[in-house]
């Protein structure tokens, strides 16, 4: 008797679990939440704060790019005059010669190594504010347009989720906005 009664109370227990999960599945249905994916790859590419970063990059390495163009001209020349009169030259004419391009090698190669460093700190540093820029613009938009989330790097999601496009014109549109400001 003590065995069927324990029975039937487990099985009561059941069914008030039961019946608080359904109630709560129902709750959470007719509160949908509002979910939107974001694909963080093409926002980064595509957004104007990053595109400003790159050509304000491109502005302060220019001067320098066009250095080691010109070093690498000139070292260039030295070869080709090397190879053209080596056998019409001195000694002491060919090994001065051999020594600056040797040492002119060396040092276009130092400089675009210190150039690509430069560059690349430089990129990181301003695509990492473009990130931010671009986080605070996120959550600005999810704001504005009543999301309770916003995911990237997703596995799946249906293209009625995907709100990359959207976002990407506000982002457009905040740039706009504060250039006029």
């Amino acid at each position: 008797m003590k065995r069927m009664h324990r029975v039937i109370q487990g099985l009561s227990r059941l069914s008030i679990c039961a019946a608080v999960l359904v109630t709560g599945l129902a709750f959470a249905q007719s509160a949908a939440l509002k979910i939107g994916y974001v694909d963080a790859e093409a926002v980064l590419l595509q957004a104007p704060q990053t595109q400003a970063a790159l050509r304000a990059l491109q502005d302060e390495f220019a001067p320098r790019q066009r250095d080691l163009l010109a070093m690498q001209s000139a070292l260039q020349e030295k070869q080709v005059t090397y190879e053209r009169d080596a056998e019409v030259m001195g000694q002491d004419e060919r090994s001065s010669l051999e020594r600056e391009i040797r040492d002119g090698t060396r040092d276009l190669q130092r400089e675009d190594q210190e150039f690509q460093e430069d560059l690349n700190l430089r990129r990181n540093e301003l695509l990492q504010e473009a990130q931010r820029t671009v986080s605070v613009q996120i959550e600005s938009f999810a704001t504005a347009k009543g999301f309770d989330l916003i995911l990237q790097n997703v596995v799946y999601s249906s293209e009625a989720a995907n709100v990359t496009a959207d976002l990407i014109s506000h982002l457009n549109a905040n740039v706009i906005s504060s250039g006029a400001n």
